[in-house]
């Protein structure tokens, strides 16, 4: 008796304690299996609904902060909890495997998963979020697509997700070209364009990057560039510092129609190229096997040709790269002597400096200037070549020279290595033999 007496209480005390999760005086709203779709899926009202488990650890814990966020959003958005322990059934309908889980219902035919942080801040950071998308859907009449407003429009790792507090670093203070779309996450045309943007941002890796802008969220840079509509489609050359710096984009909507715009756009603003001296294996495989051609000159040594000399021939070589930008080659140069195995592959030098060749990795073949080396002579020769014109011969040895590791020229003047002055104050000298006439 006493026995039964005492498990009866256990319940009990038991009941009370896990149906107490939250306060009574909470403004989280109860839900139960009775009200959930009258409540939730037939009114206007955005609801958020944690999915929870009396028992659960986690969602006791969550429970204080939820409650303070239900608060702070009275009157804004629904907050509401449902015990998806005693109501199996519901919590079924909508995936929903752990606990504690919220689904944001907006469009009440596909919620969405709430992924912030579990806080009181977390939660109403979203909810501002949300009601934002919602009002904007509305102001433009066309239904609203996701509730999750943080959902990119373009998926792919090669799109890059841009932010109001990451775009001035990423896009304006560097030295890439940029085509950045920016979206609403509820836009139907936007949800078309993704597939086509993060094809054309796979196929254009290397060259022009791809972005993309929630405008809805990020509001300060869509105000910033007077975004009207979406998706609207802007380029930023390199350089572009300011508002005034941006294009617009007038290309198509399709992949194909995206890089072959972005093409012509990096072929017109690309960067003239580094002409780098060959002091190590990774600066001549990087001026090399990453192009399609690699244009190396060999310049004569300091002390026949000195800095002023040396800058001539080299501002020769920086015009002729700008030039020849779009042809994305590879410009380097070495002084003569300081890489023996690259001159004798390339079979360069023998009849004197400066002496420059054109090769072509991935055939393994060069061809020589045989013309003086100025800035028409050198024009001519590379105008030959990309023409398809001029004779070409294979690398000796049909492999790439060993490279050797040097010291960068310092841009001063050569000097001739001291000669040490010898003393001869106290060599003692024997006197010459007299010779007798």
């Amino acid at each position: 008796m006493n026995l039964l007496f005492c498990c009866v209480t256990l319940a009990a005390v038991v009941g009370s304690t896990v149906h107490a999760i939250f306060p009574s005086n909470s403004e989280v709203i109860e839900l139960t299996d009775s009200n959930f779709d009258k409540k939730v899926l037939q009114g206007n009202e955005i609801w958020f609904v944690e999915f929870y488990a009396p028992w659960c650890g986690h969602c006791q814990k969550f429970a204080p902060e939820y409650a303070k966020a239900a608060k702070a959003l009275s009157g804004l958005v629904k907050v509401a909890a449902f015990d998806a322990d005693k109501y199996p059934s519901i919590a079924g309908r909508y995936g929903v495997t752990g606990f504690p889980t919220i689904k944001i219902f907006v469009d009440k035919n596909k919620p969405n998963d709430y992924k912030g942080d579990r806080t009181a801040i977390g939660l109403t950071d979203e909810a501002f979020k949300v009601i934002k998308n919602k009002v904007l859907a509305q102001l433009q009449g066309v239904p609203y697509g996701s509730a999750n407003s943080s959902k990119k429009s373009s998926s792919g790792d090669n799109v890059v997700e841009l932010t109001d507090a990451n775009f001035d670093q990423l896009v304006l203070n560097s030295n890439d070209i940029w085509l950045v779309e920016f979206f609403a996450p509820w836009c139907g045309h936007c949800k078309n364009l993704a597939p086509h943007w993060s094809a054309a941002a796979t196929e254009l890796k290397g060259k022009v990057k791809l972005g993309a802008l929630d405008a809805t969220v990020h509001a300060s840079k869509a105000q910033e560039f007077n975004i009207r509509g979406y998706p609207t489609i802007k380029f930023f050359p390199s350089g572009t510092s300011s508002y005034s710096g941006a294009e617009e984009y007038t290309g198509g909507r399709t992949s194909a129609d995206i890089v072959s715009w972005a093409l012509q756009k990096h072929q017109e603003n690309v960067p003239a190229p580094e002409i780098n001296e060959i002091v190590n294996e990774e600066v001549f495989k990087s001026g090399c096997s990453e192009h399609a051609l690699c244009v190396i000159s060999v310049l004569p040594h300091i002390l026949d040709c000195q800095s002023s000399c040396r800058t001539e021939y080299l501002n020769t070589l920086r015009t002729l790269g700008d030039k020849f930008k779009q042809k994305l080659w590879g410009w380097l140069w070495a002084e003569a002597g300081q890489q023996p195995e690259l001159e004798s592959s390339l079979e360069i030098g023998g009849f004197g400096y400066p002496a420059l060749a054109v090769l072509n990795v991935k055939k393994m073949k060069y061809s020589i200037l045989r013309g003086s080396f100025s800035e028409d002579g050198i024009k001519e020769f590379l105008r030959d070549l990309s023409y398809g014109r001029g004779t070409t011969a294979p690398v000796k040895g049909a492999s790439l020279p060993t490279i050797n590791t040097i010291e960068p020229w310092d841009g001063k003047d050569g000097e001739l290595p001291a000669v040490e002055d010898i003393d001869l104050s106290d060599v003692e000298l024997d006197n010459p033999p007299k010779t007798e006439l």
